[in-house]
């Protein structure tokens, strides 16, 4: 009874993190959805897309949209501790003062960390004067408690903190844009690339842990069959149960040596 216990509660277990593996299949694929119906869309006036500037909705992630104005590059900030292909480094995020008044932050692409410092060795300057751009719209991020940065950069994309220093009343609080491209064009830092579509291993993980719920169940199955032969080893049911495991094994072990001997014999 004790290992039946424990075997429900691996079970219950067993199903939670089965359950959790499948959700996050779900996940990948939704996001997997948006990257294919998005990424590669027609770029949207960003007034239209995002007609306040608390609008977002999680069906627009990596939708491209499009806007005139000029960077504020003495707003621009450094986001730290941003690894790319295996290598520590910065996003670049510089404002935008679109023609409708209105401030959208762009993130002009990744730079590595400089070679002596913990700062980049250069960052690209964004063009000067009017600037048509087109970025992909993505969901400002949460703030991580106790993590800091020096001055001119910032731990996260908090976009509400970005607000509060640049005005809430013009910013874009809910979205920011990956930079898709800018006319006049200028040098930037690497754009982030269109991501892979895949639904990772969560789905062969969710089977395993079915597998593993199942082969504890046998186990605990052939546990109380084996104490049970035990304790009653003179049981006629044990006894002809053993008898035919042993002749089982000693069929299995006869080589084709041996059957061919048989037939003869009993031919003869």
């Amino acid at each position: 009874m004790g290992y039946f216990a424990l075997l429900v509660v691996f079970a219950i277990a067993c199903g939670f993190l089965s359950h959790w593996q499948f959700d996050r299949r779900d996940q990948r694929v939704d996001a997997n959805i948006l990257v294919e119906t998005n990424f590669d869309a027609t770029p949207v006036p960003i007034d239209e897309a995002l007609p306040e500037l608390d609008s977002f909705a999680t069906d627009q992630e990596w939708l491209p949209v499009a806007f005139e104005g000029e960077y504020l590059v003495d707003e621009q900030l450094l986001v730290r501790g941003r690894p790319r292909d295996g290598l520590p480094g910065f996003e670049i995020l510089t404002p935008f003062l679109t023609t409708d008044g209105n401030v959208f932050i762009v993130d002009r692409g990744w730079i590595p960390t400089g070679h002596d410092q913990d700062y980049p060795d250069a960052v690209p300057a964004p063009p000067e004067g009017n600037v048509s751009v087109t970025a992909r719209l993505k969901p400002g991020e949460p703030e991580i408690p106790g993590r800091g940065a020096p001055e001119g950069q910032i731990a996260t994309i908090q976009l509400d903190a970005l607000a509060a220093s640049l005005g809430e009343e013009r910013t874009y609080s809910a979205a920011y844009g990956l930079l898709r491209t800018e006319t006049p064009s200028a040098e930037t830092g690497k754009l982030t690339p269109k991501p892979e579509l895949t639904e990772g291993n969560h789905l062969s993980y969710a089977f395993q842990w079915i597998i593993f719920a199942i082969i504890a169940a046998v186990g605990l199955i052939y546990g109380v069959r084996e104490e049970f032969r035990e304790r009653n080893a003179d049981d006629p049911r044990v006894i002809a149960a053993k008898r035919r495991e042993a002749e089982r094994k000693a069929l299995a072990k006869k080589s084709d040596a041996d059957y061919e001997d048989e037939l003869l014999d009993s031919q003869l």
